[in-house]
């Protein structure tokens, strides 16, 4: 078997192994790996040629200079290992920058070794190249005559980026095939496709922008790169270097110019800059230090050109140096995701990015421009709605999640380390709206706040009350929690009662809970307020103190000491103590109380009172009881505080009490890392206020939800994430990493953290040292089950063989991501934003597909009705409840096939536009809009806007192709109004069903105990109903988005054709929503009936 070299040569088979023939040419079989583009793995080369296998490079031809023998892949199944250390050869810092069309014509003039992939899952290697006077591609060594061995540049029809002709889809190695390596040029009367697959993604890059350029301008290719040859940067760089130039004599110094270029980019290295200008001087035997101006327009074309934004600027401008205010409206429209973009909204982004003032005043955006751009806040990927608080405030305070601080007064360890107010000043700087106080008897009668049991120092309660009242609300308005661990004797609790009093004041929640009321009152009802947690007497206390159960956390720690000292551990006892009724009665709606177990707490526990949960306890909890724990903080509050184990003040994963609803999930904040990366990411949703509003199904009374599934959740519709690594910006060296010197080998993992089901992370190659601006280029897939509780995080490291070492990070919400070409700000182990260090990704969400694996998404293994999976009602052995539920079989059926039909049909019209699922159908039909214009550039179908549905009209014969294209289509629009026709009585249906079913909740009990149903029986039961309701719901949820997601097609669709200039009879009126006169239920969550309780309001939006 032949092998591949690190650089993706081809080897010499080993000694004795003999090569197969075809037509007098030696075969060789090689493997295809996703993500490094080229290559078999370490392992895979090792096993392949035996431990003796040679290295020789691939043998070349004397006289052409290209490989002369084939290799081919008969074999797709061999499965790529995960590879731990890889080495990059696209991105090394000595080879020449690809920054313009020209660069691209000489690459492919040059020629590249590509590989030729076959639908018989074979992939022949093939030397391809452009002739000199670029009317042919031709490749070599081929069993056809060289004068056949090729294609016209004139037939070439359209070049096709990714795995997206059939050829591909249904290739039996697509796995192993990169989806940035790949291509297809597609050519001839017949649309025939050359599908290849390039060493490298840059490589694919250079040689779809060089075609793609040769289509548009045949030959005057060459014309039209000289005209445009970065006039528009020539120009902007000639006036700044004029202003510089002061003495006039058309140069500077080289200090000056130096300063110059860092100016224009701040992350470039200094050094880097003065080398780069004495190499040129040196190349012209230059003697002067002094820079003229086209030295400082060379050096900066090189330091400061992107590649990567380069060919992206020049997919969207029709093959142009620049983008005008046409070409950037469909980049912020279908790439973007911006919605009503108009042509004067294309003006206002150039006019505030493009640096060139002819740009400006000529409407375009040059490559300067568009990096400007693409690196401002407009193009991060936090989603901007998202820095305000934006969702439902009116709900319970059980309902959200709290940011939460333990020991708030600690900055190093639990057990020696200092106490200092600067941990509260700068944790309710962070939004943290729950802080605790372990208060003790001080000197001189003043109470200290310290961790008892221990030898952390102290600090005055009084100084920390004062600074409680000033930054209190500093970050957010919504309700602040003091965690008041109260250990102080009658007469220091008296002296702590005159310093909330008067420091605090009216900030202080006094109002007694409502004993009617079933929950807590909102954040928005508490705006302002402070609320202490903390042991209270009972209503029937009369006299000025009485006696409470101490709680102690620093008690558990120092027994956990003592028994790691050696000493023998025993039972501590619940200790009793004196609490004033002053203090009691500050505390309202956060009594803390003992925590026994969940039946006694659902019989007996108040909506105002709050269990504090041990860390060891709480996972027990999650494991043994998910589901009683996520029905018990529905309603009630919950506070997890780290195990007493953690004296290093090491953090829990939040996510692990998230998943069950826990609010309270107090951290160490002085100690930085992942954990706590976890929790600041999770709180920068909702305006960075402290609360994020918990997902539906762990709110709702009637619902079905284990914390610990593998599997997707019942009535949650799964997402899935596809992100591109696409490269990077001024990597750091890691702090304290001097083994390497400045050398920063850097990889980045894309890690996804949630419920189990959702947790997942992949990595990208190492690119060999280059931190300045690494090219990854590598794309990945995740299916995400519970999105409300999912964080998307991504971590840089430096690959060493003594051991990665953290460079960067950054930790978002998967709510808040923004599609489309992003760059991501990298932060430090500490937090702190690393200066000018960027990630650029691109980032896409699309619903769930059918089963199969990705190359099989073909119509071969779309789901059929007779193998689609339907939601089933579970039997609750209850039977006039299962005669309600049984009649949901059909029209959940129904909703079914209304929504998988629909998305099914739209998978195949993506394909013949030659997209992927990850495409919208602004982009097919932008995609397909070359192929409709004929030779005469008239348009060969037109788009009739006139009815909601758009329709294709052909104007004429048209070619097989784009038969295709039509009949996809029609089917689409066909599947999408069946939808949208029948939707609303499916939904009715579904409702009524539900609205039965909630008639037996109140009585469920009752009903199964009389079926005779006891036990496990009983409990699997009332399960199962929950579990029905919510699998309704979630039907009916989902065949909403269904239906705006069709609604959202056509109009994509309408203003694509407009875009185009597709649209029959030119402009035509916005499309219509569909709405009619008859009055009809909208397509909301189902309200719900709760137990014992009025019936519920509308189901929140959120």
């Amino acid at each position: 078997m032949a092998e591949f070299t690190e650089n993706c040569g081809l080897l010499s088979p080993p000694a004795g192994e003999k090569a197969g023939e075809e037509d007098g040419k030696t075969q060789r079989e090689v493997s295809v790996s996703n993500g490094d583009c080229g290559g078999l793995s370490a392992d895979a080369v090792g096993s392949a040629g035996g431990p003796e296998a040679p290295t020789t490079s691939v043998v070349l031809d004397p006289k052409t200079g290209i490989p002369r023998r084939t290799s081919i892949i008969k074999d797709g199944s061999r499965q790529r290992k995960e590879r731990k250390k890889t080495v990059s050869f696209s991105s090394m810092p000595t080879e020449k920058k690809i920054s313009s069309a020209s660069d691209c014509i000489n690459a492919m003039v040059d020629g590249s070794e590509l590989r030729k992939v076959r639908s018989n899952s074979r992939v022949y290697h093939r030397y391809f190249l452009l002739d000199a006077d670029m009317q042919s591609l031709r490749w070599e060594p081929s069993k056809k005559e060289s004068d056949k061995a090729k294609i016209d540049v004139k037939s070439i029809k359209e070049v096709r980026t990714g795995k997206n002709t059939d050829t591909f889809r249904t290739n039996g190695i697509y796995d192993q095939i990169s989806e940035d390596c790949a291509f297809s040029v597609i050519y001839g009367e017949t649309y025939e496709s050359l599908d290849l697959v390039a060493n490298t993604a840059d490589v694919a890059n250079i040689w779809v922008t060089g075609l793609r350029y040769l289509i548009s301008y045949g030959k005057l290719t060459l014309n039209m790169i000289e005209s445009s040859q970065n006039s528009l940067r020539s120009s902007w760089l000639g006036d700044l270097f004029d202003e510089a130039d002061i003495s006039g004599n058309n140069s500077l110094s080289l200090c000056a110019a130096v300063q110059l270029i860092k100016k224009l980019n701040p992350g470039l290295k200094t050094v880097k800059i003065e080398l780069k200008l004495k190499e040129l001087h040196k190349a012209k035997d230059k003697t002067g230090c002094d820079v003229t101006k086209e030295e400082f327009v060379e050096v900066y074309h090189d330091l400061c050109t992107r590649p990567e934004i380069y060919f992206l600027l020049v997919q969207f401008s029709s093959n142009k140096e620049f983008l005008d205010s046409k070409d950037l409206m469909i980049f912020l429209e279908a790439e973007q995701g911006m919605a009503q973009v108009s042509e004067e909204t294309s003006l206002e982004v150039i006019k505030q990015y493009e640096p060139s003032k002819e740009g400006q005043l000529k409407g375009c955006l040059s490559l300067d421009g568009f990096t400007n751009y693409l690196m401002s806040n407009d193009c991060h990927i936090f989603d901007p709605e998202q820095k305000t608080v934006c969702q439902d405030m009116n709900q319970p305070i059980s309902h959200y999640y709290i940011n939460s601080s333990h020991n708030t007064y600690l900055i190093e360890d639990q057990f020696r380390g200092p106490s200092d107010i600067t941990g509260y000043i700068r944790a309710l700087k962070m939004g943290c709206r729950s802080v605790e106080l372990d208060v003790w008897d001080g000197p001189d009668n003043e109470p200290v706040i310290y961790t008892g049991h221990t030898m952390t120092s102290h600090i005055v309660f009084r100084s920390v009350i004062d600074i409680i009242n000033k930054y209190a609300f500093v970050a957010s308005e919504f309700p602040l929690i003091l965690c008041l661990e109260n250990h102080c004797s009658l007469k220091q609790q008296r002296v702590m009662f005159q310093h909330l009093k008067k420091i605090l004041g009216d900030k202080i929640h006094s109002d007694p809970p409502r004993p009617e009321d079933n929950y807590l009152p909102s954040p928005n009802d508490l705006k302002g307020k402070i609320l202490l947690k903390g042991k209270k007497l009972p209503n029937t206390c009369n006299s000025s103190e009485g006696e409470v159960t101490d709680e102690d956390e620093g008690a558990e720690m120092s027994q956990h000491m003592s028994i790691d000292g050696g000493e023998q551990q025993t039972v501590a006892q619940p200790k009793k103590f004196q609490l004033s009724k002053d203090l009691s009665d500050l505390v309202t709606l956060c009594k803390s109380i003992q925590f026994k177990d969940f039946p006694t707490a659902f019989q007996n526990q108040k909506h105002w009172e709050l269990g504090s949960f041990n860390e060891v306890f709480a996972s027990r909890c999650t494991t043994d009881y998910p589901g009683e724990f996520v029905n018990y903080n529905k309603k009630f509050l919950t506070r997890v505080y780290p195990s007493p184990m953690r004296i290093d003040s090491s953090n829990m994963n939040p996510q692990d009490f998230w998943k069950c609803g826990c609010q309270i999930v107090a951290m160490n904040y002085q100690t930085p890392g992942l954990m706590m990366d976890l929790n600041i990411g999770w709180f920068r949703q909702n305006g960075n206020c402290g609360y994020v509003l918990r997902p539906a199904i762990m709110r709702e009374q009637v619902s079905y939800f284990s914390a610990n599934t593998k599997d997707s959740v019942p009535g949650v519709s799964p997402q899935l994430l596809h992100i591109k690594i696409i490269s990077g910006q001024n990597f750091p060296k890691p702090k304290g990493s001097g083994a390497k010197g400045d050398v920063v080998d850097p990889y980045v993992y894309v890690e996804i953290h949630g419920i189990p089901a959702d947790c997942a992370e992949q990595r990208t190659k190492t690119v060999n040292q280059n931190g300045d601006n690494p090219l990854f280029d590598e794309s990945f897939e995740f299916q995400i089950n519970l999105p409300e509780l999912a964080m998307v995080r991504f971590v840089v490291l430096d690959d060493d063989y003594i051991g990665d070492e953290f460079i960067g990070q950054y930790t978002i919400p998967f709510e808040c991501l923004q599609p489309g070409f992003r760059h991501i700000p990298l932060q430090s182990l500490t937090g702190e934003l690393l200066p000018h260090a960027w990630l650029f990704v691109h980032v896409a969400i699309t619903n769930r597909r059918g089963g199969g694996k990705p190359h099989k998404r073909g119509l071969s293994v779309r789901k059929g009705k007779r193998n689609r999976e339907y939601a089933t009602m579970r039997i609750l052995l209850i039977k006039a409840v299962d005669e309600v539920f049984k009649t949901a079989t059909q029209p959940l059926r129904e909703a079914t096939d209304l929504r998988e039909n629909m998305q099914n049909a739209i998978v195949p019209f993506k394909e013949l536009c030659g997209l992927s699922a990850v495409a919208n159908l602004k982009q097919c039909i932008l995609a397909l809009s070359s192929r409709l214009i004929g030779a005469d550039n008239n348009p060969v179908v037109l788009f009739n806007l006139k009815d909601q549905y758009p329709i294709m009209e052909a104007q004429g014969l048209l070619p097989d192709v784009l038969k295709k294209v039509v009949t996809a289509y029609e089917t689409m629009i066909q599947t999408s109004r069946t939808l949208l026709e029948n939707s609303e009585s499916v939904y009715e249906r579904i409702f009524q069903v539900q609205k039965a079913a909630m008639e037996f909740h109140e009585n469920l009990h009752d009903m199964a105990v009389k079926e005779g149903l006891k036990g496990r029986k009983l409990h699997k039961s009332v399960e199962s109903f929950t579990w029905n309701i919510t699998i309704l719901k979630g039907q009916a949820d989902l065949l909403k988005h269904a239906r705006a997601e069709v609604l959202e097609n056509l109009k994509q669709v309408h203003y694509a054709a407009l875009t185009c200039n597709l649209a029959k009879g030119g402009p035509s009126a916005t499309p219509s929503t569909g709405s009619d006169s008859r009055p009809r239920r909208s397509l909301e969550a189902i309200p719900e009936k709760a137990v014992g309780e009025e019936d519920i309001s509308d189901e929140e939006e959120n």
